[in-house]
């Protein structure tokens, strides 16, 4: 790791996990020294190395979930765990020469642009830099979002966030978990086999389609990546209200929910009522069968007070619970980092996106001179791996860095540009089911209801329009 902060640097990434080291290798590759990546944890890996909850793991086929320009052939299962991938990056940072560049420990206090100096001032908790380019690779899931739950802060018992993972035994405890997202549904049948009893609070069901994992038989010929890739694009048209295809992606959830609850009122309790898609699927062969145990309560409704040892449920139940686990997701559409970084006209990123997160081509935002982001507005995908858009954004920082290299000024991309690319992506959200499904979800700016988190296109079309840097859209900054 390096040891101490240059005076200055050409590049400067902040985050470690998939998407700032992704840029950190092809940066190796393409002979680019002059950069350093800003971690403030100790360890890499972003969101794999935070969630170490049982039965983490990724719902992306494996060989969909590794870089394209380092390929893993050998995943032990056909999804893998969070330990696997985790296991994944530490090596591809170790082995691609990217631990020199390491700044671990070093959070980013704040950066702003110097147009006198034509660079970024940031500022970290062991110091200041300089730094030509700022590439924000912070992700959407760094920070829990907890529910406001009155007297929740007068807990007797434990409580923690799904990402904050406390690993003392849950043997002999009552425990209530919040939520049946992704993470619940992952980490629910685990629970349930440890603890005396379980509570599982359902404010909304999820759609649960069946995940088909297993482990590979040794010698076993892997997926081609291609394959799956094709496979993942074709689920797009289920995306789309009213498709034949979400149709048919409905009828499968709903044939696997009756072929695993049998009692047909828990089928209602368990059956959303809003368009599948509209709120992120899930996929899973064992929390249905969690829920059948005797030792578990599904509670249909959300958590409403919190007294003492006792939690009270908006349907008027009561239990006495030891152990609250919150899988209630994260903060997606106010991204932490927007606070802290100031543009040209000395406005905040938050500030620029008071009415929702916004940029054009999903990286680059006006009045902010060379700054990329990635893995930030519109820029990750509700059908596919969220991989594939991050390879395309890092071609496009790639190419705006070789064009930086040959012109005189900064490059910041206009506001017209912005606009159009906004009113782009407006316009193909509202063909789909996170705009015209029935429900409410982390994939909408709360303040302005667009949808600022997925691209509303196939992977396909988002890396022919924006995998590729093109200088038409920058104005002299």
């Amino acid at each position: 790791m390096a040891d101490a902060l240059p005076t200055r640097t050409r590049v400067a990434i902040v985050g470690a996990g998939l998407a700032g080291l992704g840029l950190a290798i092809r940066l190796r590759r393409n002979r680019v020294d002059d950069f350093v990546v800003l971690e403030r944890a100790d360890e890499v890996g972003g969101v794999w190395r935070d969630n170490v909850y049982p039965g983490v793991a990724c719902d992306i086929p494996s060989h969909l979930y590794s870089y394209s320009f380092r390929p893993k052939d050998d995943w032990s299962r056909v999804y893998a765990s969070g330990a696997e991938i985790q296991a994944y990056l530490r090596k591809a940072a170790a082995e691609e020469g990217v631990l020199p560049h390491l700044l671990l420990g070093t959070a980013l206090s704040a950066a702003s642009w110097d147009a006198e100096e034509r660079c970024w001032q940031i500022t970290t908790e062991h110091g200041a830099m300089r730094a030509d380019v700022l590439v924000l690779a912070a992700g959407r899931l760094t920070q829990p979002r907890l529910p406001d739950v009155p007297g929740l802060a007068g807990f007797t018992g434990r409580s923690f966030h799904s990402a904050r993972w406390d690993p003392a035994p849950l043997r002999g405890l009552a425990v209530g978990v919040v939520g049946t997202g992704a993470s619940a549904v992952q980490l629910i049948p685990h629970v349930a086999a440890e603890a005396r009893h379980t509570v599982v609070f359902q404010r909304t069901p999820a759609w649960v389609l069946p995940r088909g994992d297993r482990a590979y038989a040794e010698g076993e010929p892997r997926p081609s990546r291609g394959k799956l890739s094709a496979e993942a694009e074709r689920l797009f048209e289920a995306r789309l209200a009213g498709s034949e295809a979400g149709r048919a992606l409905r009828d499968r959830a709903l044939a696997h929910l009756t072929a695993q609850v049998g009692d047909p009122s828990l089928r209602a309790v368990l059956t959303p009522s809003y368009d599948i898609g509209c709120k992120r699927a899930v996929f899973s062969d064992d929390y249905y069968p969690a829920l059948l145990r005797p030792d578990v309560t599904l509670e249909p409704s959300a958590l409403a007070e919190v007294d003492s040892g006792r939690a009270l449920a908006a349907g008027g139940a009561v239990y006495d619970l030891d152990v609250l686990v919150f899988a209630t997701g994260f903060e997606t559409a106010r991204q932490p980092y927007a606070e802290l970084v100031t543009g040209r006209r000395g406005e905040t990123l938050a500030e620029h996106w008071r009415e929702g997160m916004r940029s054009h081509a999903s990286t680059v935002v006006a009045g902010f001179p060379n700054l990329f982001i990635l893995d930030g507005p519109n820029a990750t995908l509700g059908h596919h791996s969220a991989i594939e858009i991050i390879e395309a954004q890092i071609d496009y920082v790639l190419g705006a860095l070789s064009h930086l290299g040959r012109s005189a000024g900064p490059l910041e991309v206009s506001a017209a540009a912005e606009e159009a690319y906004t009113a782009l992506v407006d316009r193909l959200a509202a063909r789909t089911v996170w705009l015209r499904g029935g429900c409410d979800s982390w994939y909408l700016d709360p303040r302005s209801g667009r949808v600022v988190l997925l691209w509303p296109e196939r992977a396909s079309e988002f890396r022919r329009l924006n995998g590729t840097f093109e200088p038409g859209p920058f104005q002299a900054a």
